[in-house]
């Protein structure tokens, strides 16, 4: 149980990976430099058994033009003694051995198909020259060892043709084959020994960090991971006084100085919720028998009106102070930026800069409300909907440049005539582009579709997006006042209320569809006809 809890830490997975990482890198590091290592050692040595050879060839061809066969005799018999060498023959073109080191090999005819041989003979005209590398043979011996095995052609040179002793016909190439052996025991030792110096060494390195990484991980990861980890356990047990105490600088650090931030604010938010609810319980009773025996549509729009008024009172008296702030705000910052204190104290800047943003939001949600309480009258006259239509989208033009979004039009032909006020249902319109781009941060598609509706004297306006789309469960909301899904804080909901105001206000309709990111509709139903007294009732709505 323990195990398995130790296999899931995090500094575990990363500790594991590190290890292994840094062995499957070392280890192919070990291989690739041993193989080198062996490979130019391997070389150095068949390089030395080249001179070797040559050195033997050139020691006897003056003893072989005078016809000295036992000072040949002698000199293979004390080089084949010398350390390391394993054996030296001889052989004549029938592949019988004429000197060799162990007396016994003399005169004993040698198998073609044998490996010293073989590799001039595998053919019917034996070759004349061979590579390096096929001169060369690694075999074990009798005794268990490797041997490097090289022979070394004895070509038939003028100055051997026309020896008076024993003349060969210049039209033979070949008189014969020097064949050294050297043992290479030793050097196999002296590899293996390297080797296994270099695997302790590869071992106490990756132990070494190894450990060195396990100690800066279970420091720098795994101690303040596991505070926060218990952070969160005592906010599931609603402790918001918890603490973590983590003095670093680097991510980790202002991780948890984030999660102290949000302990204090969910601390505050806890207390503000549970005096809420407590308070909030005894008027949801009050409250529910009266919405139950109230229509939707009523409902909405007495909460409009009344809003209305409350937003007005409120927007009145924010907006003369916060003007002040705005304008106060401003001066001085142009006060402190002629005497250069930012230099000295750039934080007093900076802390204006938010006074002023702040208070400039704050104007635009004045601004809103006063829009949203403004009950003006609607003057109707007979406007082309289409007319209506192009100027909205000149206006949020520079928007849609911005956004890199299309327009597709799809308008009729004919002209579509409406009672209607232009400016409000203009400004109807702006909102909807407007709440469309916003949905739509990386470019999209908007598409406006005027069509003739199945009702008589009506028609209806499609605005369609390409956005991210609105969620099922909210849609019935969107139209609230004070609704809203914008997390910055950059509207109060007060935009689809206003919509929905003015669409009422012209005895219309308005309807939404939507697909998570996919598209979202607004269907506007208007009618092409109304009557005095019919927007004179519906005219306190907004």
């Amino acid at each position: 149980m323990l195990s398995t809890r130790f296999t899931r830490l995090l500094s575990f997975k990363l500790f594991f990976l590190l290890m292994l990482l840094l062995v499957v890198l070392f280890s192919l590091y070990m291989y690739i430099n041993l193989k080198l290592n062996t490979d130019h050692l391997m070389s150095a040595i068949i390089a030395s058994a080249n001179r070797s050879s040559d050195l033997i060839k050139n020691s006897t061809r003056y003893s072989m033009l005078k016809n000295q066969k036992e000072d040949v005799d002698q000199i293979i018999t004390t080089l084949s003694s010398l350390s390391g060498m394993d054996g030296i023959r001889i052989y004549n073109k029938k592949g019988i051995v004429m000197f060799s080191g162990n007396k016994d090999e003399n005169g004993r005819a040698v198998d073609m198909k044998a490996e010293a041989c073989n590799i001039c003979h595998s053919e019917k005209i034996p070759k004349a020259a061979l590579s390096s590398t096929n001169r060369t043979r690694i075999f074990n011996s009798s005794n268990g060892h490797r041997v490097l095995g090289l022979i070394n052609p004895i070509e038939n040179a003028p100055d051997c043709s026309n020896a008076p002793c024993h003349a060969h016909p210049p039209e033979t190439k070949i008189l014969g084959v020097l064949d050294i052996k050297m043992s290479l025991e030793q050097v196999d030792k002296n590899i293996s020994e390297s080797q296994t110096k270099m695997i302790y060494f590869a071992l106490l390195f990756i132990l070494s960090v190894a450990m060195a990484s396990g100690v800066f991980i279970w420091i720098m990861v795994h101690n303040p991971v596991k505070k926060l980890t218990i952070g969160t356990q005592e906010i599931s047990k609603r402790n918001f006084d918890y603490r973590i105490d983590v003095k670093s600088d680097d991510e980790i650090g202002e991780l948890a100085n984030s999660f102290n931030f949000m302990m204090t604010e969910l601390k505050k938010a806890y207390n503000e919720i549970t005096n809420w609810s407590k308070s909030l319980e005894l008027r949801v009773k009050e409250k529910t028998e009266e919405l139950e025996k109230t229509q939707s549509h009523i409902v909405q729009m007495e909460k409009m009106a009344s809003l209305g008024k409350l937003s007005a009172t409120v927007a009145h008296e924010i907006n003369n102070p916060l003007g002040g702030i705005l304008t106060y705000t401003k001066l001085l910052m142009r006060k402190l930026e002629k005497v250069n204190i930012g230099s000295h104290d750039p934080s007093i800047l900076e802390f204006l800069k938010i006074i002023e943003s702040e208070s400039k939001r704050c104007g635009k949600i004045v601004k809103d409300l006063l829009v949203f309480a403004k009950s003006s009258s609607v003057n109707f006259s007979r406007e082309n909907i289409k007319s209506i239509i192009e100027k909205s989208i000149a206006l949020v033009n520079h928007h849609l440049e911005i956004k890199n979004i299309k327009v597709v039009k799809k308008l009729p032909d004919s002209d579509y005539y409406l009672a209607c006020d232009s400016n409000q249902i203009q400004q109807a319109f702006i909102a909807l582009l407007i709440n469309s781009v916003e949905a739509m941060p990386v470019g999209g598609t908007i598409t406006i579709e005027v069509l003739p509706f199945k009702e008589e004297n009506q028609v209806r306006i499609n605005i369609t997006d390409t956005g991210v789309g609105i969620p099922e469960e909210i849609i019935p909301n969107i139209f609230e006042p004070f609704f809203t899904t914008k997390k910055d804080g950059s509207g109060v909901g007060l935009g689809l209320s206003v919509v929905y105001g003015i669409i009422k206000k012209h005895n219309g309709d308005i309807n939404v569809y939507s697909k998570i990111n996919e598209e979202t509709t607004f269907t506007i139903v208007l009618p092409t006809n109304l009557s005095v007294g019919e927007h004179d009732i519906i005219d306190h709505v907004v």
